[in-house]
């Protein structure tokens, strides 16, 4: 028996990098999987046409969770695709990282909307699904900085934190019908974007990690997996972080 067979999950930012292993991953694990992508067109057709040969359905859709309206149209399309919507994972995020002193208003807002505001919209879009089923596993993808904190990335850190106090007041307000909401906050995760940095900083980077190497997506994946299956039955409102001992 495969660790999500029979659930259904939607991932949001899935064309590429952590949400992309996140898709394959739950895939693999028997999930069917609605995934979101922004502009990506064609690498979210080949993850469509990917993860539909492993037997599972799945299926992209092109949709912005920072926009309210295109949340709740997804999510009744989802529901009119799939048998149920049993997991939700906010991936969906960016960065514009400047100083205080330089950061711009518009770069502030865009930010906070995108990474904070769509898993807002997202989670009250899935809300009335989950509460007729009187079951569901809500993720959110934050950081170790909306934690911790880290200078030049004051809206991130901001939107990353904001995503922590809203899961832990959406834990309380639907654990007495079965659903549970629990945060992820990766560390320094290598990716494509990772590889085009200057690697004598990246080894940098690594030496200060306990577990001395970055993480992978797929170590992200995994910790989603534990969340959104049955393993994780009784936990709710916590914050786990995939760091390799960052903030030990």
């Amino acid at each position: 028996m495969k660790l999500l067979e029979g659930k259904t999950a939607i991932i949001t930012g899935a064309s590429r990098g952590i949400g992309m292993s996140i898709a394959k991953t739950f895939a693999q694990n028997g999930a069917n999987v609605a995934f979101t992508y922004n502009s990506s067109e064609s690498p979210a057709l080949a993850l469509e046409k990917e993860l539909n040969a492993l037997g599972v359905k799945a299926k992209a859709y092109k949709s912005n969770a920072a926009n309210f309206q295109e949340a709740q149209d997804l999510v009744a399309q989802v529901t009119k695709d799939f048998d149920s919507i049993d997991v939700l994972i906010n991936n969906a995020g960016i960065t514009k990282d400047n100083l205080l002193m330089r950061i711009s208003e518009e770069d502030f807002d865009k930010v906070i909307e995108v990474n904070l505001k769509s898993v807002f919209n997202m989670t009250k879009a899935v809300q009335r699904t989950m509460l007729k089923q009187r079951k569901g596993s809500i993720i959110n993808m934050s950081s170790v900085v909306g934690v911790k904190g880290n200078a030049g990335q004051t809206n991130y850190a901001a939107s990353k934190a904001g995503i922590i106090g809203f899961s832990k007041s959406v834990a309380l307000e639907l654990g007495s019908r079965n659903i549970r909401c629990n945060v992820i906050a990766p560390g320094f995760i290598e990716t494509e974007m990772t590889q085009k940095l200057d690697q004598d900083t990246v080894q940098k980077w690594r030496n200060d990690i306990p577990l001395k190497r970055g993480g992978t997506p797929e170590d992200v994946a995994n910790v989603c997996v534990f969340f959104a299956s049955d393993m994780s039955a009784y936990v709710t409102g916590q914050v786990l972080n995939v760091g390799g001992g960052m903030l030990t």
